[in-house]
């Protein structure tokens, strides 16, 4: 008891920056969308999973009861000790109720998802958290039945995180050599392949000067004199001598 009254000291900023880690973790819950072409995952590994996952739930519903049973209101402390644990309680208990369900769900969905694996473990990670000071209040200033519950309780969530981690761990190093598996696969094709044909080289010689650019020819007016009318010829009927004098005859007396 006495441990546990001056450990409390050091962990009093905890009831501040952990519930807003909290409430980070559960606003970023979002619907799963698993893909669509996955590879089928080992029996074995979805086995370990829903086995582990099953585990976390009795867990989730353990701390759930325990927790409604603490009468914080008639620990020997101050009000300001008392309000503090009633808010992480409060924020523990959200998380459980959907936070929690939902990011197990989506595991369940992909059951070898890096990421919604890692999203979990943060949520554990954050639970274990707040839910620590909880167990060290109990103990401090609650009931033998009430500590003994909690930390119960806290056992079992920091075996389920132990867990999830240890199986993050694997499957990382299992996707890391499948990605060397997979880049060497592509090396010996690249190696297999036939050598592209190479290039068509295309001289451009640069060195011709350009050529000029060719000039209209402009029409230039003609300075010869134009050719005189041709003459029109007489027709064979028309003379151009006068007519003869028709002689005179000359009057009989």
């Amino acid at each position: 008891m006495t441990d546990l009254m001056n450990v409390r000291p050091t962990c009093r900023w905890r009831y501040w920056v952990l519930p807003f880690l909290l409430a980070t973790a559960t606003a970023q819950v979002t619907p799963s969308t698993p893909p669509t072409s996955a590879p089928p995952v080992p029996y074995t590994s979805v086995s370990q999973l829903n086995l582990m996952l099953s585990q976390l739930e009795q867990v989730a519903q353990a701390m759930q009861v325990n927790l409604a049973k603490l009468r914080i209101e008639k620990w020997k402390t101050d009000a300001n000790t008392k309000r503090g644990t009633q808010a992480d309680v409060e924020s523990i208990q959200r998380n459980l109720q959907m936070a929690l369900p939902e990011i197990i769900g989506q595991l369940r969905a992909s059951p070898e998802n890096i990421a919604a694996t890692f999203k979990l473990y943060r949520n554990l990670d954050a639970l274990y958290d707040v839910f620590g000071p909880v167990v060290e209040s109990a103990g401090a200033f609650g009931s033998k039945d009430e500590y003994q519950s909690v930390q119960n309780d806290f056992s079992a969530l920091e075996r389920s995180r132990r867990s999830l981690a240890e199986r993050m761990e694997t499957l990382a190093s299992t996707k890391e050599g499948e990605l060397t598996q997979l880049r060497t696969q592509v090396r010996d094709l690249q190696a297999a392949a036939p050598a592209p044909a190479p290039p068509k080289k295309v001289i451009v010689d640069d060195t011709e000067p350009p050529k000029k650019p060719l000039k209209k020819k402009t029409a230039t007016k003609s300075t010869k004199p134009s050719a005189p009318a041709t003459q029109q010829k007489p027709s064979p009927t028309t003379s151009s001598q006068p007519p003869a004098q028709q002689p005179q005859t000359q009057p009989q007396p």
